[in-house]
């Protein structure tokens, strides 16, 4: 079972793809501490005293079977839980200090992922997403909102090109978002042969005379989502064109104060590069036909 989940596709079957993210796991601000009462206590969603506050976490999976992204998820939540029971009752108080502040609780993190397997005529999507990394600012949280927005944008304007989709999403606690998130964009990322147009945390790169339109006998271009907010999110799926774009319009109206991280990877990249339906179902065997 552990290898099942755990296998990915050989990436001799990937194609070259470009990809845009950023975005910072940076804890919530210190709130002043209140004495009255017996001093400050965390709330219910963190860790209180040295024991497990309750409700722990509310973990949410997929509706395209898990897969890779279920498995990290739940992952996470097992290995916060355990590490959690290892110190329960043993964990001192935390100390007062002069200021009056204490550290805030921070919820748990949704980790939400949409991929879109779209028929290569649409193109369009190719070239709004390399003009979107040449110029986008993904070393802010308001120009990361944009990306985001305009991703969705760009999909949400082709709905008669949609074939296959897949969405999921989870909550994990604040303290194992971020390694969560970094292994499904590493798992991500294998599945492209190389990275033509990026623009990552406020750095761009892009391959000269590389990067451009697939060939006219391409099928397919494929579009991952990845993103973390500190909100939870209520997707419907994607197990219908209706549901996809609710989901999609769900992640755009994402706020920025609300956004801690997000990837955007599509493939293919390359000039004349050709996405075969094999090829698309291979690398995304999560994908659902619409």
């Amino acid at each position: 079972m552990l290898t099942l989940l755990v296998w990915a596709p050989e990436p001799a079957l990937a194609a070259r793809g470009g990809r845009i993210g950023g975005g910072s796991f940076r804890s919530a601000p210190s709130m002043p501490r209140s004495y009255g009462g017996g001093g400050y206590r965390g709330g219910g969603g963190g860790f209180g005293g040295g024991g497990l506050g309750f409700p722990f976490l509310i973990p949410i999976f997929g509706f395209g079977g898990g897969g890779l992204f279920g498995f990290l998820i739940l992952m996470a939540v097992i290995g916060l839980i355990g590490n959690a029971l290892r110190g329960a009752g043993g964990a001192p108080s935390l100390p007062g200090n002069g200021g009056g502040y204490a550290p805030r609780p921070d919820g748990p993190v949704t980790i939400s992922q949409v991929q879109v397997g779209l028929l290569a005529a649409a193109r369009d999507v190719q070239s709004d997403l390399r003009t979107l990394a040449s110029r986008a600012d993904t070393s802010s949280s308001s120009g990361l909102q944009m990306v985001l927005q305009e991703t969705t944008l760009a999909l949400l304007r082709h709905p008669d090109l949609w074939v296959y989709a897949n969405a999921e999403v989870g909550q994990v606690p604040f303290a194992s978002a971020e390694s969560t998130f970094n292994r499904l964009s590493m798992a991500e990322r294998s599945k492209l042969d190389a990275e033509l147009t990026t623009n990552v945390a406020g750095r761009r790169s892009a391959a000269a005379d590389s990067a451009g339109d697939s060939d006219a006998s391409s099928d397919y271009i494929a579009v991952t989502l990845l993103v973390a907010t500190r909100q939870r999110l209520s997707l419907k799926g994607a197990g219908s064109a209706d549901q996809l774009r609710d989901s999609l319009q769900v992640l755009g109206g994402v706020s920025a104060s609300d956004l801690l991280a997000i990837e955007v990877i599509w493939q293919p990249d390359g000039v004349g590069e050709v996405f075969s339906t094999e090829e698309l179902l291979t690398t995304y065997p999560q994908l659902q036909h619409l």
